[in-house]
C-alpha cells in the first residue's frame, strides 16, 4: 500500500514537472490549459500527431486512474462524467496505459 502511494506520487510529480516545463518552453498563456486523457498506444499515437506539444507517459495500469485523479486535481481541473465512471474493474481499462496532456488550442500543422 504505501509503495502504490510512493508509485502515485511520484508519477504525479515526474508528469508535472514536464507539464510545466513544456508549458513554459513553449510560452503558454494564463488562458491556455492542458487537455488531460487516459488513452490507448493507438489513441496516444494519434493524439502526438494532431496536437504540438504533447506529454505522454506510459503509467501501470495498477495506479493510472489514481496518478490521472491526482494530476487533475493539482491542475484545478474538473472532471468529466466519463472519467469518473472508470474504476479499476472495468474491461476497458486494461488498455489504457498511458497518459497524454495536449492543448486542443494547439494542433500540429
Amino acid at each position: 500500500m504505501i509503495a502504490a502511494k510512493d508509485a502515485i506520487e511520484t508519477e504525479t510529480r515526474m508528469y508535472m514537472y514536464d507539464l510545466l516545463n513544456t508549458a513554459k518552453e513553449f510560452g503558454f498563456k494564463a488562458e491556455d490549459s492542458w487537455e488531460l486523457s487516459m488513452v490507448t498506444n493507438t489513441d496516444r499515437i494519434k493524439l502526438q500527431r494532431d496536437y504540438f506539444p504533447t506529454i505522454a507517459s506510459k503509467i501501470g495500469p495498477e495506479i493510472l486512474l489514481q496518478v490521472f485523479h491526482t494530476i487533475k486535481t493539482r491542475l484545478n481541473q474538473s472532471f468529466q462524467k466519463e472519467a469518473v465512471r472508470i474504476d479499476e474493474r472495468n474491461p476497458l481499462t486494461e488498455d489504457l496505459n498511458y497518459l497524454v496532456a495536449f492543448n486542443p488550442k494547439r494542433p500540429r500543422t
